[in-house]
Order: structure tokens, then sequence, then C-alpha cells
């Protein structure tokens, strides 16, 4: 590898910065695996790293970016070699660790999992957290015995990362997708995902929420949480479940018990930040196969170098993006 190479470096001294910097293989953490990094992506929490009262970092400089894909420079666990593809996303990257916008990253081996086989990197980071959350979640609700024979399945905050690959995994699968947003405009989107119906967010939970509503829905995938999250709860059949993942619409949810001991009714919190590395590798295995769309790459907004990163950083905070913005780092 070369002397130095390009991040993009948040720091806080006298002022708050956000840019691209140069910088040495010395000045990277500990970690057993050394990555040459071919695509990050662009996800809220990166957004909230990189603003001064965005509370995800702790200490400072810090290089942020929760996801990378790319290929092994070198490594101390003989679990990865030289040259072989890898996956990193969550744990401590891009949070406590430094993260995916960067050239180079060094990262723990038990943080790092070998690209499946049907995966290019570009495709995993089209996919990133936000896919592996949406997986996590559509396996969760299988396990509790959803299936595309027993009704309509709702999607919250569907033009987001999250929401917007669940839409096309779903599809994909075979289910009639319903799927809810702020932003109708966008149904074309949506429908292009495999959505067989968009609704407003108002549709779901615009009035006062009621203790039980119609039953409209056999599960739900919710990345918003909060009063929306609510609603969805009244309106799931009898047996069903909503998998939560998000928070964007607040962490209360005024909910009551009415959904869950008159319906039978579950709430699966689904977490990827820590999900165990063989769970991880299984669903993994699953996007790359049974769960990938035909048409992944609609998901993508746009494809940006680590120069533009600091707008893109900009727009995901303001809700300006649809799908995923990819970051091109090789």
């Amino acid at each position: 590898m070369s002397e130095t190479f390009q991040a993009l470096v948040v720091d806080k001294n006298d002022t708050f910065s956000v840019g691209v910097k140069q910088i040495t293989r010395e000045e990277l953490p500990e970690g057993e695996v050394l990555i040459k990094v071919a695509y990050s992506s662009v996800n809220y929490k990166d957004g909230l790293a990189s603003i001064p009262n965005g509370n995800i970092v702790r200490s400072y400089p810090f290089i942020p970016g929760i996801d990378l894909s790319g290929t092994v420079v070198s490594s101390e666990d003989s679990r990865f070699q030289p040259g072989q593809p890898v996956i990193a996303t969550s744990y401590g990257i891009g949070v406590s660790h430094y993260g995916g916008f960067s050239e180079f990253a060094c990262i723990p081996a038990e943080w790092v999992i070998p690209l499946p086989e049907g995966l290019s990197l570009r495709e995993a980071m089209i996919y990133g957290t936000a896919g592996l959350t949406a997986a996590l979640s559509i396996q969760a609700l299988e396990d509790h015995g959803a299936a595309p024979d027993k009704g309509k399945v709702l999607v919250t905050g569907a033009t987001g990362g999250v929401g917007g690959t669940a839409v096309a995994m779903l599809a994909k699968l075979g289910y009639e997708v319903t799927a809810s947003t702020g932003r109708t405009d966008e149904a074309g989107y949506l429908q292009q995902l495999g959505a067989a119906e968009v609704i407003s967010r108002e549709e779901v939970g615009g009035a006062a929420v009621k203790p039980l509503d119609k039953q409209l829905w056999q599960a739900a995938v919710d990345s918003v949480g909060g009063s929306p999250l609510a609603a969805v709860l009244s309106k799931i059949a009898y047996g069903g479940a909503v998998a939560a993942s998000g928070l964007t619409a607040g962490t209360a949810v005024p909910t009551t018990v009415m959904p869950f001991i008159l319906r039978g009714v579950s709430l699966l919190g689904i977490d990827s930040v820590s999900c165990p590395a063989g769970k991880r590798q299984l669903i993994w295995a699953r996007m790359a196969n049974d769960l990938k769309p035909d048409n992944l790459d609609v998901l993508v907004d746009r494809e940006i170098t680590l120069a533009e990163l600091p707008a893109a950083l900009e727009d995901i905070l303001k809700s300006n993006t649809r799908g995923r913005v990819l970051v091109r780092l090789s």
C-alpha cells in the first residue's frame, strides 16, 4: 500500500471540521485485518457522525462509515488471506472504531465476514447495514410464520435504505407489499422495487392511534418507530408480527397491551449492530441468493467519491436521498 492514502476525517478542536485528508497506516486503529476498501455507503448514523452534536463519535479525530467492502491486504487471522474479498459492517465500525470512509481500513477479525458467492463488492454495499437489517427483519417474520400466501405485508419508511431494501426483498419472495412513505411522489420508484400498493404515512397513522384497528396486514417491517409503530401494531392481523428496527419518528411508542393480548401480535426487535457472526453469515448468504432482487441497482440513489461525501452526509440528514448512496473508494 502507498505511504499515505485518503480518508474522510471529522475533527473537533476549536471548531468542528469534516474533510478529506491524507493519512498513514500508522494512524489506523488496531485490528487483525487490513482491508483495501472498494466501496462504502452512506447511512443515517454516518450523517450523525458528521455533525458536532450527533452523539455518535466520542473522540476525535475520527473516520466515519459503518459499512465497507474490499479485499484483504494482510491478516493476522488465518481465516482471511491476502486478496480475499470481504465485508465489514456495524459492530463498532464508524462509531468507536475508524470506519469505511477511507481507502484502507484496519478491522478486528471478528467483525469481518467473507463476501458470499453471488455478490460483488459493489452489490454488498448496495445492501450494507440497511440491507442486513431488512434481511434480518424478514427472517424474523418468517421464523414467526409469515408467508406469501397469508396476506399483505406493510413496510414503513419505504424510501429509506432499510425500507426500500425490504420492499425489494419481500417482492422477490412473492409477498404482496404495501409500501408506506412520507414521499408519495416516489410511488414510481417503490413500484419499481416491487410494491403492489403505495400509501402515505398518514394513511398508516395520521389520526389518533386506536388500541385496536382494522386488521390490514399479516406482518410489517417498521424502520420508523414512534407513534407510527403504535398505529401499525393496531392494524396487524391476529397472530401476526412487526419487525422493528428504527426510531426516526421517536423512541416512545404510545400503544396499549391490546394488540398483544387480544390478537396475539408480536413485536420483534431487530438489531444488526451486534448480530452474532454465525447468524450474520447465514443472512448474508440469503442476501446473495433467494433474497437478492433482480433489480438491486434500482436501490442506488447515486454513486459518489470521497470528495462528494460531505454533501451526501448533509443530504441524508435532510431526507434528501432515496434508497442507497454508494461511496466508491477504488
